[in-house]
Order: C-alpha cells, then structure tokens, then sequence
C-alpha cells in the first residue's frame, strides 16, 4: 500500500498537533494535553524503551520521548512515510509482553470494537509498562467513520484490567465550550472561504477568551471537557 501523504505534510501536521498556532480550533486541548504528557512521561522509567504508536500515522508526541527509545514501532490503517506496521488496533501482529510504553492519541473512536483495542494494548504491554491515551468526549461528527465518545466512567470500565489508572480531563468545561464553538465555525461555515477568515480572526480570539475566563473564574468543572487524557499502568 503506498502512501498518499508526504514525509514534508505528515512532519507538518505532526507540529501543528504537539506545537498548534493559536488560529487551531483545537488550539485549547493539544496545548493542555501536551502538558499533561510531559509530566506524565517523567514516571516513565530510566532507560531505552520498546515503544509502540497505536494509530501512529503522525507521530506528534514522539519528540517528547527524547530520543528514549531504542524501537519506535507505529501501527495504523492508513500507510503514510512514518507507518512501520500497516494493520488494526483489534489485532496487533506483536507478541505479547513486547513493549514497555504504548501511546494511542485520538484513536480509539475509530475503533467500532474499542475493547478489543484496549485487550490487545494490555496484551503486548510488558507487566509494569503503561499506556497513554488521550480521547475524545465532545466533537463534531466530522466523519463517518467516528464510533464513539469516552466519559470518564466508560474509560474506568474499559481499563479496568490494568493495575492503576488516572484520567485527566485536558482543559475544564470553559475550555470544551469554547473549543467546541471553534471547531463548529470552522467544519461547518459557508461558503469555504469563511473558513479561513474565522481561522484567522474569531478563533484566536475565542482561544485567548477561554484562556482569560479560566484565569478569572478558575474551576475543576469538568463536566463538558473536550477531551480526556489517560495514563494506565498494568
């Protein structure tokens, strides 16, 4: 299968992911869920690891690993230049125990069997290994190829086999609203060219609002967070 993607627009999209400009609709949660991944990998232990990209098409959050792998292996449906393993989430072509840390970032709702997903990851983890996972709550339906959406309560049931589990929401529900507004000025504006011009002009301004209002009204609501992040030990 060759790929329809360049090395130059996979890299592209990869920094605007871990890195995004403040015109992003989704400018508020990669921005938080980078943060929440920095801190989390410091519990990672002292040494090379085996690390597997679950849906790896991108790869944005490699570059905080700091070169600590001695194999970086991403598996996806869709083959672009970064893709060593074109195959499905539901059924790894790995042996079980390989790797010491998997990453599966905006995912799983393309998974149609996201349990299946979530045994195999435990499956080739090492006993001790963790995952990362970070999924999403509210969003447009922007495909039909979308399955699903994860509340904290269904994220403890699928995880439910690992030995410990912490669920951050990535930003609180000011920042779910606002990003949710981004995101439907831009996937639903018409004609095309409006597109653009609430691009570069309504949202970052709703980014830097959102930004000030939970500096001024500070909140652990997370009750319309946009998404949420998740670190799982087995």
């Amino acid at each position: 299968m060759e790929s329809t993607e360049t090395l130059t627009q996979v890299e592209r999209d990869a920094r605007e992911r871990l890195y995004p400009s403040l015109c992003n609709p989704s400018w508020l949660v990669l921005t938080k869920r980078r943060e929440i991944l920095s801190a989390w990998l410091n519990r990672l232990p002292p040494r090379e690891l085996r690390v597997l990209d679950v849906g790896g098409r991108v790869q944005p959050y490699r570059p905080l690993l700091d070169g600590r792998p001695n194999r970086y292996v991403a598996l996806d449906l869709k083959c672009t230049p970064v893709v060593d393993v074109v195959g499905q989430g539901e059924a790894m072509p790995f042996g079980g125990d390989t790797f010491d840390f998997v990453i599966c970032a905006q995912m799983l709702e393309y998974a149609p069997e996201p349990n299946r997903v979530i045994a195999e990851i435990y499956r080739v983890l090492k006993p001790g290994g963790s995952l990362f996972l970070s999924v999403p709550s509210v969003y447009p339906r922007e495909t039909d190829n979308v399955c699903w959406r994860f509340m904290p309560h269904a994220l403890r049931t699928l995880l439910s086999g690992f030995h410990q589990t912490e669920i951050v929401p990535e930003g609180t529900s000011i920042s779910g609203l606002f990003r949710t507004i981004c995101a439907c000025l831009v996937l639903f504006a018409r004609p095309a060219a409006l597109r653009g011009l609430f691009r570069f002009t309504l949202v970052p301004a709703l980014n830097l609002t959102a930004v000030g209002l939970e500096w001024m009204l500070p909140s652990f609501n997370d009750r319309f967070a946009a998404n949420f992040s998740v670190w799982a030990q087995k």
